[in-house]
């Protein structure tokens, strides 16, 4: 990859489409993790407005204080970069006193995670519509287009994608040459979604590496049958996400009403 032609495009073509849209630029949610941490190196770039927010609920201590070091060095390297902070935990907690949280656990708590991610992207929203700013995506283009690893209208509810055509991989590249920190370079990637350090390798069962693997082979038409061993437990495992996220990555089915019947 030619990181450098790739970082000039990408920040070329956010402030294009900022200025067509007629913006003043771009608020980013910051987690503490590397995706997040290129995007909005990039949307500084720009010149435009950034506003980084961080938005815990009961976050673990290591994805704050990451989430805030990388603020603090962005802020240091770009004057057109903002912040704020909104701590989502007592709403959070307000909500779980209004639904029901009986049934399977696992179930649960996975639909509460997911409503963690939908309560982001809501406060990211209502921070873009006050200031004038477009949400910007954080996703890579493993988690978007390969194994869907996001949240429906949470952390998938975006105006723009600058870093989905790039695998992890190609992400970190960009993290090195941008100067992202240390401690966020060589963190475990996590979505942070469940309140503790749990990364997505132990909730996926595989690797970013491996994952791009998968998901290569898999664009190459192989199947499980051309694999053994662990290639092939890791090829399911990228194939089970694939189709069970599917719904995630197409445009949502509308149904038309023939002709004759208006």
């Amino acid at each position: 990859m030619q990181t450098e032609k790739v970082v000039n495009h990408i920040v070329n073509w956010l402030k294009d489409y900022a200025t067509n849209a007629r913006v003043n630029g771009f608020v980013v949610g910051i987690s503490g993790g590397i995706d997040s941490a290129v995007t909005s190196m990039l949307c500084a770039k720009t010149g435009l407005d950034v506003l980084c927010i961080e938005m815990p609920i009961h976050q673990a201590a290591s994805h704050v204080s990451r989430a805030e070091e990388h603020i603090k060095l962005l802020k240091g390297k770009f004057p057109n970069v903002s912040e704020t902070k909104t701590d989502l935990t007592p709403v959070f907690e307000e909500f779980k006193t209004e639904v029901s949280l009986t049934g399977k656990q696992e179930i649960v708590d996975m639909a509460l995670a997911n409503t963690r991610a939908r309560l982001r992207m809501t406060t990211l929203y209502y921070h873009a519509g006050l200031l004038g700013l477009l949400v910007a995506g954080t996703g890579n283009k493993v988690e978007d287009f390969g194994v869907g690893f996001y949240t429906k209208y949470g952390d998938g509810g975006v105006d723009l994608s600058p870093i989905a055509d790039l695998l992890k991989s190609e992400v970190y590249a960009i993290g090195e040459y941008l100067g992202v920190s240390d401690s966020i370079m060589k963190a475990a990637p996590s979505d942070g979604l469940f309140g503790d350090t749990r990364s997505d390798e132990d909730q996926i069962g595989a690797s970013y590496p491996e994952l791009e693997w998968a998901m290569q082979k898999s664009e190459n038409g192989m199947t499980e049958n051309d694999f053994s061993g662990r290639e092939k437990e890791v090829f399911n495992i990228y194939r089970r996400y694939n189709n069970s996220n599917r719904h995630k990555m197409i445009a949502i089915p509308v149904c038309e009403i023939p002709n004759e019947f208006k």
